[in-house]
């Protein structure tokens, strides 16, 4: 497995992360080997790119690739973006065309909104290689304007909209009626490339008659997410929309802290929390551990590692539920990095 630590609070989630996912291999009998690929912003200060010789090409010949968060906002480009993101560079690179967000409150979770436990707990499947993200680096400008392009491809829509439908089949449905339900977020309302992204989907829908499909316009989704979660169970979108709205989806269940993310593709997959590097807070042990774990958890899935993802989930629950791990109104852990990941260490030997 290959190991990007990061930049800021990465190196420090990705060890307790390390630690959860090593502790939870141990019990079932299986060896986790690590090496690390240095990347990031750090990597960018030092040498000027983002990634080192050859690391495409390592990455695609590991199992599975554990990624920290990485930026640093004082390292950026000459045209003011900021520099040593991974996010184009892996997704493209690496073609991990989705990018899978679960959405979940867990029990012990002091929330933002009315909703209980359990009643919050949909996936964002956010199409990752195309959209307006595409276009990257690419944008043009002068002294008194610019454009980004979006775009957005059949055959992109096809494979993103068939990931979604597939995942839908392997859930138990949305948590207000159990219905497995897939529902396509855009602006088809507005702009002539999401009309498209809806037509693919339709067409799609039609290959898997017991899955239910809807729409929702992406301003409407980010009213229902916060007023009725409990109706979603897979959502698919663009790549800018699903960015957007992961996030709003997260300060319903606790904060980006509480949520991991899976890029994954045809041939490779890496796994990362859905935040940044937070270098304010590096190194003070204030930063949540959980969504690192998760996304470890997440790996070893993929992997195909079942009963050790499941023991460190079950195990991040109980610590939230017992009340051993609680989360400050800042998201932090209110006992700190080191003491939350000591609990979910010990409750996987519960």
């Amino acid at each position: 497995m290959k190991v990007i630590p990061g930049d800021g609070i990465g190196p420090e989630l990705v060890q307790s992360a390390l630690e959860v996912m090593q502790s939870a291999c141990s019990l079932q009998g299986v060896e986790l080997h690590t090496t690390e690929e240095p990347a990031g912003a750090g990597l960018y200060r030092e040498t000027g790119e983002a990634l080192s010789p050859g690391a495409l090409d390592r990455l695609r010949a590991a199992d599975g690739i554990l990624k920290g968060p990485v930026g640093l906002p004082e390292v950026r480009k000459t045209d003011g973006t900021e520099a040593g993101l991974l996010g184009g560079l892996l997704r493209i690179g690496l073609d991990t065309f989705a990018n899978v967000r679960p959405i979940q409150l867990r029990r012990g979770v002091e929330a933002a909104t009315r909703f209980e436990p359990g009643s919050i707990d949909y996936v964002i499947v956010r199409e990752n290689t195309e959209g307006l993200y595409l276009s990257r680096g690419a944008g043009v400008r002068n002294h008194h304007a610019a454009s980004d392009q979006l775009l957005i491809t059949r055959a992109g829509t096809e494979r993103i909209v068939r990931y979604a439908f597939d995942y839908a089949s392997q859930r138990k449905g949305a948590p207000r009626d159990g219905v497995s339900r897939v529902t396509c977020v855009d602006k088809s309302n507005v702009l002539r490339s999401f009309a498209f992204f809806r037509e693919v989907f339709d067409e799609i829908a039609t290959e898997y008659p017991d899955i239910e499909s809807d729409h929702i316009y992406a301003d409407a989704a980010a009213h229902a997410l916060v007023t009725q979660p409990d109706r979603f169970d897979v959502l698919v979108m663009e790549n800018f929309l699903g960015d957007i709205l992961s996030d709003l989806g997260a300060g319903t269940v606790g904060g980006l802290g509480m949520c991991p993310s899976g890029n994954i593709g045809h041939r490779s997959a890496y796994f990362e929390p859905i935040h940044g590097s937070a270098p304010h807070i590096a190194g003070k042990d204030l930063a949540n551990p959980l969504s690192q774990i998760l996304s470890g958890a997440q790996l070893l899935r993929h992997a195909g590692q079942l009963a050790a993802a499941s023991s460190i989930e079950n195990a991040v629950d109980r610590a939230l539920t017992a009340g051993s791990i609680t989360l400050l109104p800042t998201g932090s852990p209110a006992r700190g990095t080191a003491a939350a990941t000591r609990s979910v260490v010990e409750r996987l030997h519960e």
